[in-house]
């Protein structure tokens, strides 16, 4: 049994994943691992989940090198294969939003302190609970999913790409990309749409949500790379969190003053109501746009959305201000 199997994207972060492929076993070997102890391969696009499979078969720790697409895919190979609570799963964030990886505090340690001091701290990091969620029987939720505005962005964006309108792939250049596609999308709203949700209680609620911006759906407390639209949950309590977002006031103060601890607080207390649920049924018009993680979701799911718990995986998550280990130590860890 490995202790430790990279998977590693090799197009994210702009063709980053081929480079760290190459970083991967100096580093590694300078914390005394055997090469018998871990492995490490690029994805490969036919193949992948066959190459998930095996490695979450035969290791310990998989370990993902990409976006949250790719821990997307490993979560839904998870979720079917009855492997969830076999291995444990830890990212180093190559995509766009990163959102996953801001919430269990990879993100900001893999920018400021870079690829070793991440691997370094990844393979001594305790794991926490995390619940997945599935959208029509056949998608994986990770992290969030939305109707309405933004997954119309997302949907031009990624026609934008696919049809080699954004010309650089680095990050800053998608997120510029980003900021174009919201002012010509600016004007979009949900046509005839309601929400149904199962809340803590088991109780059902309606809400009509016809004319509204957006209606956005989280398991974890970020969304859009790095906002918080979401009052309170945890992502290990079997809840979702439910925000319809009626207008473009409350979608700009839930963007803006969302991560802001006090104010945002009283904002979405007052002004963007949060509901909890253990499942979800939205329905929406055929044409209506979704996105799920980031990824376009439009003309895939129909016009009723159904979102229900899946199970429950174990992440690496780092502690704010925590220092790493020795190699002795870690071997200690291990």
């Amino acid at each position: 049994m490995l202790k430790f199997s990279f998977l590693i994207n090799p197009i994210s972060g702009g063709g980053q994943g081929k480079s760290i492929l190459k970083f991967v076993p100096e580093i590694m070997h300078s914390m005394d691992f055997d090469d018998a102890e871990w492995k490490a391969e690029l994805t490969e696009g036919s193949r992948l989940r066959e190459q998930i499979r095996e490695c979450a078969e035969e290791t310990e720790t998989l370990i993902a090198v990409g976006g949250d697409g790719t821990m997307s895919t490993i979560l839904s190979v998870m979720l079917e294969s009855g492997l969830a609570d076999k291995v444990r799963l830890g990212l180093i964030p190559l995509g766009t939003g990163n959102d996953l990886a801001r919430v269990l505090n990879l993100y900001e340690t893999f920018v400021n302190k870079g690829l070793l001091f991440l691997v370094r701290k990844l393979v001594q990091a305790r794991h926490r609970p995390f619940d997945i969620w599935k959208v029509n029987g056949k998608f994986v939720l990770a992290n969030y999913f939305s109707s309405g505005i933004d997954a119309r962005i997302a949907h031009d964006f990624n026609a934008d790409r696919a049809s080699g309108k954004i010309s650089s792939s680095s990050v800053l250049a998608n997120k510029m990309h980003y900021v174009k596609r919201f002012f010509a999308d600016r004007r979009h709203c949900l046509g005839e749409a309601e929400l149904r949700f199962c809340d803590k209680e088991g109780c059902w609620k309606f809400r009509d949500v016809s004319g509204f911006r957006t209606v956005i759906v989280g398991n974890i407390p970020s969304f859009a790379s790095g906002a918080n639209p979401f009052d309170g949950g945890d992502m290990a309590d079997g809840l979702l969190e439910v925000v319809p977002v009626p207008n473009m006031n409350s979608f700009f103060g839930a963007l803006a003053l969302g991560t802001f601890p006090l104010i945002g607080k009283l904002y979405k207390r007052f002004f963007l109501k949060t509901y909890h649920a253990k499942e979800i049924i939205l329905r929406t018009s055929q044409q209506e746009f979704h996105q799920l993680d980031g990824d376009d979701l439009t003309h895939r799911v129909g016009s009723e959305i159904r979102i229900e718990y899946g199970c429950r995986v174990q992440m690496l998550t780092l502690e704010p201000g925590n220092r790493f280990p020795s190699s002795r130590e870690n071997r200690a860890v291990l």
